[in-house]
């Protein structure tokens, strides 16, 4: 089984165990070797409320993970705008460790209730 299919048995599992609602919607993370995406989602209506990505921030000159802390800061923001105080995290499959836990601790900062 290789590393793709290993983190998409976790992910099932994951995904298995908690949902996004309207009171309280997913908050999921999506990591690649370079980039890190992160989305508010609304299971229930199958709605993508917010997202901000790696790809929005345009200083170079940051490291990986001062730039996923800024995704988290920035999707708050955003959540906010929309009213939306408080979301489940939904880690992907991933470890919660480095860049996929600093987008939580950004979000956090934001003001997001995870």
């Amino acid at each position: 089984m290789n590393t793709k299919q290993q983190r998409n048995k976790r992910r099932t599992r994951i995904r298995s165990k908690i949902a996004g609602t309207a009171m309280r919607p997913r908050l999921s993370v999506f990591r690649s070797n370079t980039q890190i995406w992160a989305q508010i989602i609304d299971d229930e209506k199958q709605v993508t409320l917010a997202s901000f990505s790696t790809k929005n921030i345009k200083d170079a000159k940051m490291t990986k993970s001062d730039k996923s802390f800024q995704v988290g800061e920035e999707l708050a923001k955003l959540a906010k705008a929309k009213k939306i105080h408080a979301v489940v995290f939904d880690r992907g499959g991933y470890q919660y460790h480095g860049r996929v836990a600093k987008v939580a601790e950004g979000a956090r900062k934001g003001g997001l209730e995870l």
